[in-house]
Order: structure tokens, then C-alpha cells, then sequence
């Protein structure tokens, strides 16, 4: 049954988790039915709570027994096209566990609808750490420097995963793969129900004369970011890489220029180094952040630095105005529907790509 209480409280290590929204409530007897249908181990007496936020993918904790576990389904409503796509969240997961690259236990996947009413998969829960400020405030620098560096291991670690050899040949479309994402992010901008934003269209034309030479191919994560991975509970060492629904096969430095804009984003709901001393905060800086990522890839340099973070942006500033056009029909829970943060990612993405 459903988590009696309508408070907020600590799950693990700073996740937050209440009772389950209106709007995301579910046939909790048919997920019973599922989990005990394809879970190992499942013991029953089900209690079902949701963590908060989750605006893409609403995420839920499930407690049977002594057992905890996390599921991840596609939002209510009507829904953009190759969005909220979990089932390829599970899949890369999955695969990944035979890998060095952290992921939690992955346990089931249903596509039937007619259980909770969307896709689901049901992964173990972890104890660990989300660190939702980049700032990592209250540490010492050592610790610091500590946890941007297995971040930056890691990144490098799914990089080098051989994709065709651990099966997922099928993932993605090997080449091309700026040409086709900026397709993409293009057809979902203009999808949205909303006026033109002339930065937005701008990006659209200049885009595609800067993409790079580099060829690499390699599994990309899609929203490699600090908060996108969970810590050990006490040491500065990845536990779980999460949140693979933008995963495919694609171009390592697509990931790379993604994770670089934490140096340039000023949103504290993103993440943002405002403030910093990269001096004595043990924080790498932007050069040093990239000169890692190159040393444990054998790069030896990069092609036009600028139109890897524009894209990036330029990627943020279309799935903003999704979000937004998603709230805007009430299919979020968020409470108040905000700004249209796209128009000012747009702008700062051509900042970035003309500077």
C-alpha cells in the first residue's frame, strides 16, 4: 500500500521521499501481482513511496520486507516522441553490470501498460550520496578533488566499454551522431505547442557547419553530470552511474562537452562552480577537468571545445522547453509551472559557440 504519511522524509543519504502524488498514483495490487510474478525474492506486503522531483521519469521506493527497491516509469499524458524511453534506461543498465561501470542491480522490466498504466522497470536499491550542489559544501579539498575525480574516471570508463561486445549493437546507430541528435533535439523543440524562440532557430542553422571531424563512437550517457551518479555512503568512490534515458551509441565527446557546461551553467537546479576558488577547493577547473578525461582516453587534443558545449546547451534549451510545454498541460508534478527556461539556454549556447 501507498506510504500513509504526506511529509517529506530522508531515504538513504539525502533522497528525499514522501507519499505518492495524485497525479502519479498507480494500480499498487497489479504491481504486487508483477513483483511477485517476476522479482526473485519478492516477499509481498508492498509499500509504495515517491521521491521527490522526478519531473522526467517519476520515481518511486518500494518496500517489501526487509527489501528495498526503485522504480522508474514514463510519466502520465500525452508524450513527445522518443522521450521518457525507461525500457532503454533498463537495458543499458542491465548490460552495463557485467562492466566496470558502476549500476544498480537491475531486476525487471514490463512494457505492458496495463499494469500500472505506462513502461516500468524495478532496480535494488542503493544507500549512498546524490550530491545535488557542485559546490560539494562542508568538505575538505582533498575529498573534493577525490569525488570530481572518480567522476571523471568513470566517465572515461563507460567510454571504453567495447558497446558490440557486451550487446548492444542494437542500441544505437554508430556515425553521424551530432548530425542526428541536432535533428533530434530540433523535432522536439518545434513539437512543442509554444512560439519560436530566434536564439533556438538561430543554433538550428549555425549548428550543423561546426560539427567535428572526430568519428569516435562510443556508448553516451546523454546527462553525465554530478548529480547523475550516486556515491558510496562514506567514500569518494561511484556506487551507480543513473538516469540513462537520453543513453545511446553516440560520441563520447557529446558526454564530455555535457558535463563541461557545470563550468559555465549559473542554474543551481542544474548545477553550478559559481562562486568557486578552484585554487584551494580542490575542484578541478574546466582545462583540468578535460586534460584528465584526454589522459585516460589517449586524446591528445580537442576539436572545437566551443561547439561541444553549445550543443550541449543547445540540447538543455530544447528538453526545457518540453519540460515546460509538459507543465503547461499539467503532466508534471511540479507545483507551479515556472519560465520557459529554453529562450536563455539558447542564448547562452550561442554565447558559448561564438565566444
Amino acid at each position: 500500500m501507498s506510504a500513509s504519511t504526506d511529509e517529506v522524509r530522508e531515504e538513504g543519504v539525502g533522497q528525499r521521499i514522501g507519499a505518492v502524488t495524485d497525479k502519479h498514483r498507480f494500480d499498487e495490487a497489479a504491481l504486487d501481482r508483477w513483483m511477485a510474478a517476476n522479482v526473485d525474492g519478492y516477499a509481498g506486503n508492498l509499500e509504495v513511496c515517491q521521491f521527490a522531483g522526478g519531473a522526467s521519469n517519476p520515481t518511486f521506493l518500494l518496500i517489501s520486507g526487509g527489501k528495498r527497491y526503485v522504480l522508474r516509469k514514463k510519466p502520465p499524458g500525452q508524450l513527445l516522441q522518443s522521450a521518457h524511453q525507461v525500457d532503454r534506461e533498463y537495458k543499458v543498465m542491465k548490460v552495463l553490470g557485467a562492466t566496470d561501470v558502476p549500476v544498480p542491480v537491475m531486476r525487471g522490466l514490463c512494457t505492458d501498460p496495463e499494469i500500472i498504466g505506462t513502461t516500468f522497470y524495478v532496480m535494488d536499491f542503493l544507500e549512498g550520496r546524490i550530491f545535488r550542489d557542485a559546490t560539494l559544501p562542508g568538505m575538505g579539498s582533498a575529498e573534493r578533488a577525490a569525488i570530481y575525480d572518480d567522476l571523471n574516471a568513470t566517465l572515461a570508463k563507460l567510454h571504453k566499454v567495447d558497446w558490440q561486445g557486451v550487446g548492444l549493437g542494437d542500441y544505437g546507430k554508430p556515425g553521424n551522431y551530432f548530425e542526428r541528435q541536432i535533428a533530434r533535439w530540433t523535432r522536439q523543440y518545434r513539437d512543442c505547442p509554444l512560439p519560436p524562440v530566434p536564439a533556438m532557430e538561430q543554433l538550428i542553422e549555425e549548428l550543423p557547419a561546426r560539427i567535428p571531424a572526430d568519428a569516435s563512437v562510443a556508448i553516451a550517457h546523454g546527462d553525465y553530470r554530478l548529480e547523475n551518479v550516486m556515491y558510496h555512503p562514506t567514500e569518494p568512490r561511484i556506487v551507480a552511474v543513473l538516469d540513462w534515458e537520453l543513453s545511446t551509441i553516440g560520441h563520447p565527446l557529446a558526454d564530455l562537452g555535457y558535463s563541461g557546461f557545470l563550468w559555465h551553467s549559473h542554474g543551481a537546479t542544474w548545477g553550478s562552480l559559481d562562486g568557486v576558488d578552484f585554487a584551494t577547493s580542490g575542484i578541478p577547473t574546466e582545462q583540468q577537468w578535460v586534460d584528465a578525461y584526454c589522459q585516460r582516453t589517449g586524446r591528445e587534443s580537442l576539436e572545437d571545445w566551443n561547439f561541444l558545449l553549445a550543443f550541449s546547451v543547445f540540447r538543455l534549451a530544447s528538453i526545457s522547453h518540453g519540460v515546460y510545454a509538459r507543465a503547461l498541460a499539467g503532466q508534471t508534478p511540479t507545483a507551479q509551472v515556472g519560465e520557459n527556461g529554453c529562450p536563455m539556454l539558447a542564448e547562452q549556447a550561442l554565447a558559448l559557440l561564438h565566444r
